[in-house]
């Protein structure tokens, strides 16, 4: 998912947002992994400057590890964005559609 830091990072003004733990992070992931009937083959979390995330073909996902302090509703939009990409590796209707679905809102569809 591509990084849009106007968007999403946490504007002075905001209280900062204590960094989840990394094995909480982890199973944030697989709890959505398992609503969404897909088997990740491995997780990562590194620093990454330019995304929040990716997905490989393989079904590698790999995480920025400055997700950790982004408010939990971000944090849920990037992980489902990633896991859908395990069912469906473009951004067509059918996977707009999904996480409009499964985020329960249009916010999903920014930044696709």
């Amino acid at each position: 998912m591509r990084r849009d830091v106007r968007r999403h990072s946490l504007a002075p003004s905001e209280p900062a947002v204590a960094a989840l733990p990394r094995e909480e992070f982890t199973a944030e992931v697989r709890s959505w992994a398992a609503k969404l009937e897909v088997e990740p083959l491995e997780i990562r979390i590194t620093d990454m400057r330019r995304k929040w995330a990716s997905c490989s073909t393989r079904g590698r996902l790999t995480f920025a590890a400055d997700l950790l302090s982004q408010p939990e509703p971000f944090r849920r939009e990037v992980i489902v964005h990633e896991l859908l990409h395990l069912r469906i590796p473009n951004h067509g209707p059918l996977f707009r559609a999904l996480l409009s679905a499964y985020l329960g809102s249009e916010e999903g569809l920014k930044g696709c």
